[in-house]
């Protein structure tokens, strides 16, 4: 199996969005880019209640065929990083799942094979995960019920970046706020291998009402576009990057 490029959302949010396209939709539309949606839902006690936020959240993370995790505020640093990995790792056995499939009909999968056969697979989608390269689009919800939150998931993404330094694989980050200071959606930072400049944009975030959660999907989706086009502008097609693995 080739080295690829994996491609990640990770959305951080409190559920609930209340502005712009349906965020469903919008993950849905990044799955057929080659990217997968995973949501981490920040819920402390009071905000499932209603179970509301906890049903979207869900429903992004399957559109995008991706993780959905909820976890207190205390929990944050250590979920992103397991998040990001297990996605990976789903990512990798989806497609040797299907390479299976093609090799021995709708039966074939990772979990039919016999266990020492098993075994050498997984240790092949470790390998790979190591290895492929990573983008990671970060978004985050800075709304206002997010307010209290936001400390904490700074210092999960410094986490994030410390954690996959040390990958053979090359790694991407983005990150974007919605709302943003005069719009819906706000880059904050472009794309870059370290997430250095974190600490410094999230000193500056000020919390707004609403939640445009399907804008900034959407934007998302536009930025790993506007990323394969400037590597395609610095490298001839033989080397250009690969939408994933084959």
């Amino acid at each position: 199996m080739k080295k690829g490029m994996l491609k990640q959302i990770l959305l951080i949010t409190d559920g609930c969005s209340n502005e712009g396209e349906d965020p469903v939709a919008m993950a849905a539309l990044a799955r057929e880019q080659g990217i997968t949606v995973n949501v981490i839902g920040v819920l402390d006690k009071y905000d499932t209640e209603d179970g509301h936020g906890l049903h979207e959240i869900e429903n992004i993370a399957e559109a995008g065929g991706g993780i959905s995790q909820i976890v207190q505020t205390k929990q944050l640093a250590q979920t992103v990083q397991m998040v990001t990995k297990q996605a990976m790792t789903q990512t990798i056995t989806g497609v040797i799942n299907q390479q299976l499939q093609d090799i021995l009909g709708d039966s074939g999968t990772v979990e039919d094979l016999p266990p020492e056969k098993r075994g050498e697979v997984m240790e092949v989608v470790e390998e790979v995960g190591e290895t492929s390269d990573l983008q990671v689009c970060i978004l985050v919800d800075t709304s206002a019920s997010m307010k209290n939150k936001l400390p904490t998931v700074r210092e999960a993404l410094t986490d994030l970046s410390l954690s996959l330094s040390a990958r053979m694989g090359e790694n991407q980050f983005c990150l974007y706020l919605f709302p943003g200071k005069r719009k819906s959606v706000q880059k904050v930072v472009a794309w870059t291998p370290q997430l250095d400049d974190i600490e410094r944009t999230f000193d500056k975030i000020s919390s707004h009402g609403i939640t445009p959660t399907g804008p900034a999907l959407k934007e998302a989706v536009k930025s790993f576009a506007s990323l394969s086009r400037k590597h395609g502008f610095f490298r001839n097609d033989d080397e250009a990057y690969d939408d994933g693995p084959r």
